[in-house]
């Protein structure tokens, strides 16, 4: 655990280095812009917390609006994280198979309305055997593989079969249907949106055939950042899955309603040339899995050139810096570097506003 916390009123240029920080003017932009899209629409924002990991900033974007007021989560034990936070309204699109896993999920449903995605019968069957066994009922919803290739039914007549059986097992609720959609990434706007209802309406076939058999289909969880605004074009979308446009990275800069929020402010420690600095932020507090460098947002003229486990060098071939002065890099890809950190820094005017924790860190089960 991080045991520094910079005073509120401390000026950014004072803080401590490496340090994750949140542009909170940035942050609260985004949030809008999720208020602004969905405050008029039967379709709703569940935000996606396997990015951010805080509770308290899911709570930040419900308070703005936009939302069902509840989130979503990757793992079983970031909902866990979610609930104890005071978010009772969870879903975990995802699988849980195993016995103490399932015991867990069902140990939460005496706290909050936690739901859990499924594909197959013997999940479903033992999901309802344990549930039944400690008197609690568990939300279910069935995920359709659209696109990602990684789970779900792939027919609808696979879907109708499987409602079925969730309808007429104790201890389950059936819910609904869910889905999750790969993009590609650098796409237009018009091939993005275009793809986007495309792929939701194969989860909305699901949906109707569901339906036409009777059984009532109370939400369609479907979309993610890439299908905001295409998501409620979709009629039947209950909600969509976002998270990455809370705090956003560069990789998604054709998003461009969003702004990148979530930086990490370094300090060059070393000048070994005129056209080579080392910085303190290396991989060990700043996400670089072998993809794309890291952005330098400030100063201006400077461009990342190798990531270390304890440092990164930098050119500075075009700038003029000096030992001691401070920089910024901007993340390719937010869900790693969060789970680097206990806590963000929230900066406002150059100044610590405040620091919030990130409890949900290291939850990879």
């Amino acid at each position: 655990m991080d045991n520094y916390r910079p005073s509120p009123g401390t000026l950014i240029n004072e803080i401590e280095t490496p340090c994750l920080f949140i542009d909170m003017d940035a942050m609260e932009s985004n949030f809008n812009v999720i208020n602004n899209t969905y405050k008029n629409t039967v379709c709703k924002m569940r935000q996606h917390t396997k990015n951010t990991k805080s509770p308290r900033l899911a709570m930040m974007q419900i308070n703005a609006g936009g939302t069902l007021n509840g989130v979503c989560t990757a793992k079983l034990s970031e909902a866990e994280v979610m609930v104890e936070g005071g978010i009772t309204d969870v879903l975990i699109p995802n699988q849980i198979v195993t016995e103490d896993k399932i015991r867990r999920l069902c140990a939460l449903q005496l706290h909050g309305d936690v739901k859990v995605c499924v594909y197959n019968e013997e999940n479903i069957r033992l999901i309802s055997k344990i549930a039944s066994e400690l008197d609690v009922t568990v939300g279910i919803l069935i995920e359709v593989d659209t696109s990602m290739g990684r789970a779900g039914v792939r027919s609808s007549e696979e879907s109708v079969n499987l409602a079925k059986l969730i309808t007429s097992s104790p201890g389950l609720k059936f819910m609904g249907v869910m889905s999750h959609q790969h993009l590609e990434e650098f796409s237009t706007h018009e091939k993005r949106i275009s793809d986007g209802k495309e792929f939701i309406e194969i989860c909305m076939e699901s949906k109707r055939a569901i339906e036409a058999a009777g059984i009532p289909v109370e939400m369609v969880s479907s979309g993610e950042t890439f299908t905001i605004d295409s998501a409620i074009e979709v009629e039947g979308v209950t909600e969509v899955e976002g998270g990455t446009y809370a705090l956003m990275a560069t990789r998604y800069s054709y998003m461009d309603d969003f702004k990148i929020a979530n930086k990490v402010l370094g300090t060059i420690t070393s000048i070994k040339n005129n056209n080579i600095a080392i910085g303190d932020i290396g991989t060990k507090s700043f996400s670089w899995p072998g993809q794309q460098l890291p952005e330098v947002e400030t100063p201006q003229n400077i461009e990342v050139v190798a990531m270390h486990p304890e440092n990164c060098e930098l050119d500075i071939s075009k700038a003029n810096v000096q030992i001691g002065d401070n920089f910024v890099l901007l993340p390719w890809y937010q869900d790693m570097l969060v789970n680097r950190w206990d806590q963000y820094v929230g900066i406002r005017n150059n100044r610590v506003e405040q620091v919030i924790d990130i409890p949900g860190r290291g939850c990879t089960q």
